[in-house]
């Protein structure tokens, strides 16, 4: 039986909010992978990963992660990831993410990182 997967997409103050809950692997990093491309392509840029309800992710799903940002970065938006499970945010720590991208607790203070990092609009 397959993992259950599902994203749940909301938008708050101007951020585009992606809500990951389940497994997070080969099978399903494509969806993921289309939800940010939606996004992106849209010119929502500014993207908020609410990781809270995910309970595992793979290396094909932090691909997308880092398949994205340096082209979101360029036109001026950014990814933040919040809510990662203490197991979850091993994975993403081994492989150095923290260095790469905002991870904070929850929304609130992703929204907040936001704020202190102005982003120019497009």
């Amino acid at each position: 039986m397959a993992n259950p997967f599902a994203i749940g997409k909301s938008a708050q103050e101007g951020k585009s909010i992606l809500a990951l809950e389940g497994y997070l692997d080969a099978h399903t990093a494509p969806q993921f992978e289309k939800a940010v491309e939606d996004e992106f392509e849209a010119g929502r840029i500014r993207i908020i990963v609410d990781c809270s309800k995910l309970s595992y992710i793979s290396s094909a799903g932090l691909g997308v992660f880092m398949s994205f940002v340096d082209e979101i970065r360029e036109v001026g938006g950014d990814i933040k990831i919040c809510g990662l499970t203490p197991k979850v945010f091993q994975v993403f720590e081994i492989l150095g993410f923290p260095a790469l991208f905002d991870i904070v607790d929850d929304i609130p203070a992703a929204m907040k990182k936001y704020e202190e990092s102005p982003v120019k609009e497009s």
